[in-house]
């Protein structure tokens, strides 16, 4: 049997990864073009969970699984922050034994099994004929593996960092680096009135992208990122000689969380890791914060300079999303739709060069997109480098690496 009850059938759709702002809007998007198509929308709750833990029984409650989607609901959620659909970082190849749910227990037994095969009977059993997820390459690897099994895929690329091979732009982005500046300016009054170094964590795990573009614009005056180890003995004399400048005597930095300083490493709130296997990052604000302060003396006459240390975090992921995170959302929902209804799969819609866009969904899994040290970071002076904004991308550094 199948769910779906619409002539042309249904379009699944789910966010997976972290939350950003832009994703409700997203899925706004997507449901109302739909809908009016003549097609039925159906949200997957908590991302590729809801296809994990999926009971494939009419009587069953499933509705922490699934729900079917309408313009009154995507209208009312679509102008606010996070994913009303939740989500999850799930891997559905990937699956622990203690996280397998308990009805498929006698058929996935291994200390990781692919529950692929259950996934593709859900599908069919909800009458998903097309499938939208939005989220960042994690979320959209097994976008790509969904589609080489033959599910009819189109991906929406998401994350804060800004780090989906293939596009200048994933939703989030703005925001973050919107509200990373907001909050470096009003921290700086705290910084200003003690006479201290600003010390900000953000994210970023391989890419300094949200690092980068709010020191570009003048919220810091270094910052590290995870494509250099830098030298903390340079990050020391550099913020010395900026607070000797600055009337306020103040500095600030931002600190990448995967940044690494030359003899350290990555550093993790603990050593577990999710179903991609990546450990939480976590504390590099910390222990780079205790090195300048007892490096300080040395580049201040022998005194020593106190140190504001904040983990930005999901401060700049919560909330309602800026005006391009509204705008974008809705053109690649859009852009999905046109997409599907042509009949055309595996693709990921992208912004390239500022125009709206679309590629092979393999480019998710294809790179790593990470800055590209040589072109745009100063490695003695830890800031952007540029020499011509003439025909770059809006944000200046967002194209893949080479």
């Amino acid at each position: 049997m199948t769910i779906a009850k619409a002539k042309k059938g249904a379009i699944g759709i789910l966010t997976g990864g972290g939350d950003v702002p832009g994703l409700n809007p997203a899925i706004r998007a997507v449901t109302i073009r739909a809908l009016r198509e003549g097609y039925e929308v159906i949200g997957l709750r908590r991302g590729w969970a809801s296809l994990v833990d999926m009971v494939r029984d009419k009587d069953y409650d499933n509705s922490d699984n699934f729900q079917s989607l309408s313009e009154e609901l995507v209208n009312r959620a679509g102008r606010t922050g996070g994913t009303f659909l939740h989500t999850s970082r799930t891997n559905p190849a990937r699956v622990a034994k203690a996280n397998v749910p308990h009805h498929l227990h006698a058929s996935y037994n291994s200390a990781r099994n692919d529950l692929t095969p259950e996934v593709l009977k859900n599908l069919e059993w909800l009458g998903i004929e097309s499938l939208i997820p939005i989220g960042g390459d994690d979320t959209l690897s097994y976008g790509v593996r969904l589609y080489q099994e033959g599910v009819k895929v189109v991906a929406i690329p998401k994350t804060m960092d800004n780090d989906v091979p293939g596009t200048d732009y994933c939703i989030g982005f703005s925001t973050c680096i919107t509200r990373t500046i907001e909050m470096t300016n009003r921290l700086r009054t705290s910084a200003g009135s003690h006479e201290r170094l600003l010390v900000l964590e953000v994210f970023g795990r391989y890419a300094g992208f949200t690092a980068m573009l709010p020191t570009m614009a003048g919220a810091a005056n270094r910052c590290v990122i995870p494509e250099h180890k830098f030298s903390i003995d340079l990050l020391a004399e550099l913020l010395l000689a900026d607070r000797r400048k600055n009337p306020s005597k103040y500095s600030v930095v931002l600190i990448s969380e995967g940044a690494m300083y030359e003899g350290g490493e990555m550093v993790f709130e603990h050593e577990t890791t999710d179903a991609f296997g990546h450990k939480k990052l976590g504390g590099i604000g910390d222990l780079i914060s205790q090195k300048l302060k007892e490096l300080s003396p040395k580049y201040n006459h022998g005194r020593p300079v106190d140190v504001i240390n904040q983990k930005l975090g999901y401060l700049v992921r919560c909330g309602d999303p800026d005006a391009l995170d509204s705008i974008v959302p809705m053109a690649y929902g859009n852009l999905a739709l046109d997409l599907l209804l042509n009949k055309i799969h595996g693709r990921l819609v992208v912004l390239k060069n500022g125009r709206y866009d679309n590629m092979p969904i393999e480019a998710v899994i294809a790179t790593k997109k990470v800055v590209n040290v040589k072109e745009h970071y100063n490695t003695q002076r830890l800031r952007p480098h540029y020499k011509s904004f003439e025909m770059k991308p809006l944000f200046i550094m967002t194209t893949d690496l080479g």
